[in-house]
């Protein structure tokens, strides 16, 4: 699916709704901007709503935050597609994003990309049959000088190899924090 187009086959099960907890954050994150600014907390409150419902922004969930704003869906719709960090489809408990840009390429990017393809079974864009893992190219992640590397939720994992890419995904797998 390209990233521009949003594809409304693809739905939650049911309305979203955030816990109280996550309520009273967006709230609060709200209220930090001035009044009629609400919009300036949008991309915060996508990756909170990612965060409670299953990693990933479905239309519900998009147009939950909509009216939660008080703005347009298209609104959200054009943030959330613009930006890479989003993801529109379900997604694994764990998304490797392999950046595939110049340096990263130079250093072996490509090679560390198509073994994770190998080891994992999936190409870009797709999750495990057991649903750990989703791989994706990201655009420079800002970690040149340790290229290839990878990012897996907030934690960047540099100087590839072969093996490397082995401890990662037994650690992942095995419900650890690969070091």
């Amino acid at each position: 699916m390209s990233k521009t187009h949003v594809d409304l086959s693809k739905r939650h099960s049911e309305k979203p709704t955030f816990s109280a907890e996550k309520m009273a954050e967006v709230q609060a994150l709200i209220a930090s901007y001035p009044e009629g600014k609400s919009k300036s907390a949008l991309i915060r409150i996508l990756h909170i709503a990612e965060e409670e419902f299953g990693g990933w922004l479905s239309i519900e969930t998009m147009d939950y935050v909509a009216e939660i704003l008080n703005i347009q869906p298209i609104e959200v719709y054009e943030v959330a597609t613009f930006y890479t960090m989003f993801n529109l489809d379900p997604v694994g408990k764990h998304v490797f994003e392999v950046c595939h840009t110049g340096p990263c390429m130079i250093s072996g990017s490509d090679n560390i990309m198509e073994y994770i393809q190998q080891k994992l079974d999936i190409k870009v864009g797709e999750t495990t049959k057991d649903g750990m893992f989703t791989l994706k190219t990201a655009e420079c992640l800002g970690a040149c000088g340790y290229a290839p590397m990878l990012q897996c939720g907030k934690k960047y994992h540099e100087h590839l190899t072969k093996e490397r890419v082995d401890e990662i995904i037994a650690a992942y797998r095995s419900g650890e924090l690969p070091k």
